[in-house]
């Protein structure tokens, strides 16, 4: 058993204290000799493989913090590979968080809170020829642990809000199935993964996470890791109905998502996103029913295109599907005047006019505004506008100028989401 201690006076000055490595044999402590500044990290290497881990922390005092293994077969210590990360000019020194030898002793992986997730070359120390890819943008990584069979890796980071905190993935970094991840958020969960805070169960069936509030409470969660997948895919085009889209009213776009091996155990999710004139709109979830078949929903709210993006991005026994897009053409939503008018009028009793305006799709901000024409013997001329109530429903009076027929054409010029609307009536006018 491999310890570190340092003598001081105050606990605050262990940070910067010089630290020792000890050894625990048969129930004696003894001086390995190896000490340096800092509270010294140490890690085991692969199982059989008599190797240690040690690492510095940024919070030593130390320009360019060190990683060094040590063969440990022998009673003493002996340093076979070190490393500091800043370059010439001091810049991408370590900051060690936490480190962990891949089971097979091929690969050290480092969780640095200033370059991510690193993965070394354990005879070395060099950079692996492939690495990781990046944690979610905001996230600082604290963690690093592979299970024991060495099929998967799981980065622990502190993230603000649904950013995740925790990833689990294939432990190849060339392998591109998309992690599990895991948000860290509110009273219950924490706000990440504590630095050292993971740890898988010896037969790889659970990885325990420790994460950390701002109060310095912590959690303990028990995860189960990422099951056999199974692809998936959309089948077909994707429709839509009604075929004629309107802005403001109802949309379905539907589709059919394919998978592989067993039926979930949970009904699956397709996301959906809609693009227009005016930007990108997150529209959620729709349930994937027991035949694959799904239908979003939506009321886009732009004339023009609307194109509709559709993704499956997994869960823990499915990979995710290739995106799918399908494009809607929006038109303006119609509307219609309805008009009752008499057959026949007098000049001195005049004309009275009812009618009903109507405007599908988006409410109108505010009430319509009519114009009405009036066409006689004597020419055509425009009368006064009427408003329409807010039951949709308006009259027109007028007095006659002259006798026979006289037509009544009330309109509505129509705006960005409604389409126009006309209506003419023909009253015989009498003296």
């Amino acid at each position: 058993m491999w310890s570190t201690d340092a003598y001081v006076f105050q606990d605050y000055l262990c940070a910067t204290a010089s630290t020792a490595l000890d050894r625990l044999t048969d129930g004696t402590v003894s001086r390995t000799g190896w000490n340096d500044v800092g509270r010294l990290q140490l890690a085991p290497g692969a199982r059989g493989q008599n190797r240690l881990l040690m690492g510095q922390p940024a919070d030593s005092g130390a320009a360019n913090p060190f990683l060094a293994s040590f063969d440990v077969s022998g009673t003493t210590p002996v340093r076979d590979a070190a490393r500091r990360f800043a370059d010439a000019e001091g810049k991408g020194a370590l900051d060690l968080k936490d480190m962990a030898a891949s089971p097979d002793g091929g690969r050290v992986a480092v969780a640095d809170a200033a370059a991510g997730t690193r993965l070394l070359n354990a005879g070395d120390l060099s950079d692996a020829p492939v690495q990781y890819p990046a944690l979610p943008a905001g996230a600082t990584s604290t963690a690093v642990a592979f299970s024991g069979d060495g099929k998967y890796l799981a980065r622990g980071a502190q993230a603000a809000g649904s950013t995740p905190d925790l990833l689990v993935q294939s432990a190849d970094p060339a392998d591109g199935t998309p992690p599990l991840e895991f948000a860290f958020e509110g009273s219950l969960d924490g706000n990440g993964v504590a630095p050292r805070g993971l740890a898988w169960s010896q037969d790889g069936s659970r990885l325990f996470a420790v994460t950390q509030g701002g109060t310095g409470q912590y959690w303990l969660h028990v995860i189960q890791p990422p099951a056999v997948q199974y692809d998936t895919r959309f089948a077909g085009d994707l429709t839509h109905s009604p075929a004629g889209a309107v802005a403001g009213e109802p949309l379905a776009v539907r589709g059919r998502l394919e998978w592989d091996g067993p039926a979930p155990a949970e009904p699956l999710k397709v996301t959906a996103v809609r693009k227009d004139a005016t930007g990108t709109h997150q529209l959620g979830t729709a349930t994937v029913k027991d035949d694959g078949t799904f239908a979003v929903l939506d009321e886009p709210d732009v004339v023009g295109e609307a194109t509709y993006t559709l993704s499956f991005l997994g869960d823990l026994t499915h990979r995710p599907a290739t995106d799918v897009t399908h494009t809607v053409t929006v038109g303006k939503a119609p509307s219609t005047i309805a008009l009752t008018a008499p057959a026949e009028a007098t000049m001195s009793g005049g004309v009275h006019i009812t009618g009903t305006f109507t405007a599908q799709g988006k409410a109108l901000p505010e009430r319509a505004v009519l114009t009405v024409r009036r066409t006689d013997r004597l020419g055509t001329g425009t009368l006064s506008s009427v408003t329409v109530g807010a039951d949709g429903t308006f009259a027109v009076d007028d007095l006659p100028r002259t006798r026979r027929e006289a037509t009544y054409t009330v309109s509505w010029a129509g705006d960005d989401l409604h389409t126009g609307a006309t209506a003419s009536a023909t009253v015989y006018v009498r003296r």
